[in-house]
């Protein structure tokens, strides 16, 4: 017994001394801030190449979730893929919510700091349209904001996993009626949401997920690039962001259990926004094996929009490998950067 147990502790010790360089190599992609607001910054990532696509891109993150799932490694950071394909590239960090933002909805980041953004990002760069990628929730404010503003810059629309239709995330809603939290009391005992309550609902989607990671983590000790990328990406997972509380409530009721974006009843400042107003160019990539955001969740997206050009590509994988990882470099980064480039000239 104590030679196995002296056999894990090794392990563990070869673990933890990979964690700590894998910290050194993460988000490495070279950037500047062009812009702060609170805790938000905004990024612009410097030109690897002289010939630049017209047309910026504006990476919109998860509110619950911290950007560098873009930017995970040399090699393997779709930031830099983009990049290197001639991109203009920038990217909305939402930074960590305090109490005192506990007041936040989502209007707040549809009509205000999403346009205000777009302003620095035009500013900036010196053109006029804009391309967004909205990932997860961050899908969700993009559609909401281009639905609101038609005539507006966006040039391109990229959602990537984002949820439309509440009716297909049953688990959440069980977890957000009687069944479960009541949203109201949660919000108004807590303020924010925390991250560990965040990171629980993950996992209850898939409870033996976490498990399975450590079992593959220990047995595959001897390959150290493995066990790097299983790390990198456990380890984002694991690194979740409150919640505004506000911004919690609202999709709980108006999302989650009203399901109003679908209906086209979802309000901003007292706004209806309608995705049949969004006219621009339209690309979904979803996951096929996505837990968080199921294919019920998230279909009605390109039947939704009013877009003449929208298309929607299913990809093997799941939430995050869908951007991220061995298999997002091969199968997601060409199709998204093959979509975007002709409509960025």
């Amino acid at each position: 017994m104590k030679a196995l147990a002296g056999v894990f502790d090794a392990q563990r010790e070869a673990i933890a001394a990979l964690e700590a360089e894998m910290a050194r190599e993460t988000a490495t992609t070279p950037k500047e801030l062009v812009h702060a607001r609170g805790t938000l910054r905004l990024y612009h990532y410097l030109s690897q190449t002289d010939d630049v696509f017209r047309v910026p891109v504006l990476i919109v993150m998860s509110i619950v979730s911290k950007p560098y799932i873009f930017d995970l490694t040399p090699g393997q950071s779709f930031i830099e893929h983009l990049v290197r394909a001639g991109f203009d590239v920038y990217l909305i960090d939402w930074g960590t919510p305090r109490l005192e933002h506990r007041g936040m909805r989502v209007d707040d980041y549809v009509a205000e700091l999403i346009p205000e953004c777009i302003a620095q990002v035009q500013a900036h760069s010196g053109e006029r349209e804009v391309s967004l990628i909205g990932y997860c929730l961050g899908g969700i404010f993009t559609a909401l904001h281009a639905a609101l503003n038609p005539l507006g810059p966006v040039k391109n629309l990229l959602f990537l996993a984002t949820p439309i239709n509440a009716e297909g995330m049953e688990l959440q809603r069980k977890l957000l009626t009687t069944q479960g939290l009541d949203p109201d009391f949660v919000v108004d005992t807590l303020g924010n949401i925390p991250p560990a309550m965040v990171e629980a609902a993950f996992q209850l989607m898939r409870p033996l997920q976490k498990a399975a990671g450590q079992a593959a983590l220990l047995n595959n000790a001897a390959d150290p690039a493995m066990v790097k990328a299983q790390l990198r990406i456990t380890r984002w997972g694991e690194d979740a962001l409150p919640l505004p509380g506000e911004t919690f409530r609202q999709l709980a009721h108006d999302f989650v259990h009203d399901n109003k974006i679908v209906k086209g009843d979802f309000e901003v400042h007292g706004r209806k926004a309608d995705l049949a107003d969004i006219k621009v160019p339209v690309l979904h990539v979803v996951a096929e094996h996505d837990h968080v955001v199921p294919a019920a969740a998230s279909r009605d997206l390109v039947r939704l929009v009013g877009s003449r050009d929208k298309e929607e590509i299913v990809i093997k994988g799941g939430h995050v490998s869908l951007v991220a990882g061995v298999g997002a470099v091969s199968r997601t980064w060409p199709q998204l950067v093959g979509w975007l480039a002709p409509r960025s000239v």
